[in-house]
């Protein structure tokens, strides 16, 4: 068989997409398997390691790979097979239509390569350029800064200011209107920005952090959707939205989207980011038709794999059926505790989907402690992730639509309800809405625990330890769950507990 690979994400956060004739064998980020968090290609100019995997696990070897097709500036690889090089913003755009449910739409890609900002029309398989000039800084660039302007500067700071913003979400501040403005071509930035953003935020105290932060997200997202709005008006006709790029990791940007109404319907990818590029990669080089992509094509275990781990770590363990398992899942996230749950084939995006995730009672007193405290060991005030059964969302929060892969935030209506996994008291909740397309077990799991407390829906965060990727394997499983506050571990139809 004739394999192709797409790769993305060479400097950070590298993966791979394996890709055979109209299907898609599988797809790997590479620190899953190197655990080295956001992990690029190696010196080899090749993501090795997840390569290999997913060849191996698809019973190929490097031999059978025909070409490979990739969408960043880099040396290309030696002694490979040949290498098709695509346009990066080209790639977001076919990362962003080709696995979405529409026919045709509009495209809007927003990254922090240059251009930073792009335009495209897709119909059917192809996809065209509209010719929309930009200049500078683009949305992604401006986020990035606000956030090291307000003293997140380190990795994952556009992530801490999103998580620090939702404690006073949607606030809107006249001080932030003269910073930023929006023309045709650029972005307008006074001069000063950066020291009236520190000001704003003098005193180094939460709410007023956490104030300025929610304002400039704000006004970010109203400069988004004029810019969506000026791009409806050039094309009077689109309907539908497909977006990219990295801006579109943020949920509140997303729900904006989603929201404004100037489009009637837009799709966020699994993964907009250079991840992302892999998958778009393979689908344009491959020539595929426009497909829907599952967010589970990561590696998978069977049985006999992960009992010869167990076994082989000299472990106890109970094996139970499916509906046995499950029971005990509810009744351990009934008392409290925090459940892993490790299922079918891996999650190939930046959030647990109920493949690889650590599971809580959203009802239970010290939820937020138990995470923050003695799980992630992340600040206090950060907040978490819900997965509810898509059929409830909207009778119990004011949001998008649908929000398959944990992509848009949520406003709760009944807040002493959710109290406990409110970290401030009008804080907004990020959601996974679990449809019929989402893994069964997981659903199953959903759905018994909302017979015992009345509510479909569990807290839902990545399955890892502290700043480490999601797991993959049955090993990296089982340290994660000894070496960490969890205290059930639900590896199929294997149980172990603490």
């Amino acid at each position: 068989m004739s394999i192709l690979v797409g790769l993305g994400g060479a400097a950070r956060n590298a993966c791979v997409t394996l890709s055979a004739g109209d299907r898609i064998l599988g797809v790997c980020e590479q620190e899953r398997i190197t655990r080295v968090r956001a992990a690029g290609f190696n010196p080899t100019g090749l993501p090795d390691e997840a390569l290999d995997v997913l060849l191996r696990r698809a019973g190929h070897t490097r031999a059978h790979v025909s070409a490979y097709a990739l969408a960043e500036a880099t040396l290309a690889p030696a002694g490979i097979a040949p290498l098709r090089r695509l346009d990066h913003h080209f790639t977001h755009a076919c990362s962003a239509f080709l696995p979405s449910p529409f026919d045709s739409a509009t495209i809007v890609v927003c990254d922090h390569e240059a251009p930073q900002i792009s335009v495209w029309e897709g119909d059917g398989s192809t996809i065209t350029r509209v010719e929309w000039p930009w200049q500078g800084v683009g949305f992604a660039e401006l986020y990035s800064r606000c956030a090291e302007a307000l003293g997140f500067a380190t990795g994952g700071h556009e992530q801490r200011m999103e998580a620090l913003a939702r404690l006073a979400p949607g606030l809107h501040a006249d001080w932030t209107i003269p910073l930023f403005g929006l023309e045709d071509d650029r972005l307008r930035i006074a001069p000063d920005w950066q020291a009236r953003v520190e000001a704003s935020a003098a005193g180094g105290e939460r709410h007023e952090r956490a104030s300025a932060a929610s304002a400039l997200q704000s006004r970010i997202a109203d400069l988004l959707i004029d810019f969506l709005t000026r791009v409806k008006r050039r094309l009077p006709g689109a309907r539908r939205l497909c977006v990219g790029g990295s801006l579109f990791y943020n949920s509140h940007l997303n729900s904006a989207a989603k929201c404004c109404g100037v489009f009637d319907d837009v799709f966020v990818p699994i993964n907009p980011g250079n991840a992302g590029l892999s998958v778009g990669a393979a689908l344009h080089a491959t020539r595929q038709t426009r497909r829907p992509v599952t967010p589970f094509l990561g590696p998978a275990y069977t049985s006999e794999e992960i009992k010869g781990t167990l076994d082989n770590c000299k472990l106890t363990y109970q094996w139970a059926s499916e509906a046995d398992t499950i029971e005990i899942a509810v009744k351990a996230l009934q008392k409290g505790r925090l459940v892993a749950w490790f299922d079918g084939a891996m999650e190939w995006g930046p959030r647990a989907l109920g493949a690889r995730s650590i599971l809580a009672n959203p009802f239970a007193p010290f939820v937020l402690d138990n995470l923050n405290r003695f799980l992630k060991e992340r600040e206090v005030w950060r907040g978490y992730a819900l997965s509810s059964l898509g059929t409830v969302v909207g009778e119990h929060f004011d949001g998008p639509e649908v929000s398959p892969f944990m992509e848009c935030d949520y406003v709760p209506r009944e807040r002493d309800r959710f109290r406990h996994i409110l970290p401030a008291p009008n804080a907004t909740v990020r959601i996974q809405s679990v449809g019929d397309d989402a893994s069964p077990r997981f659903r199953a799991l959903l759905q018994a625990f909302g017979e015992a407390t009345g509510l479909p829906m569990l807290v839902n965060t990545s399955f890892n330890g502290f700043s480490e990727p999601i797991v993959c394997g049955p090993r990296d499983a089982v340290r994660v769950f000894f070496g960490t506050g969890i205290d059930l571990l639900v590896f199929g139809q294997f149980v172990l507990s603490k």
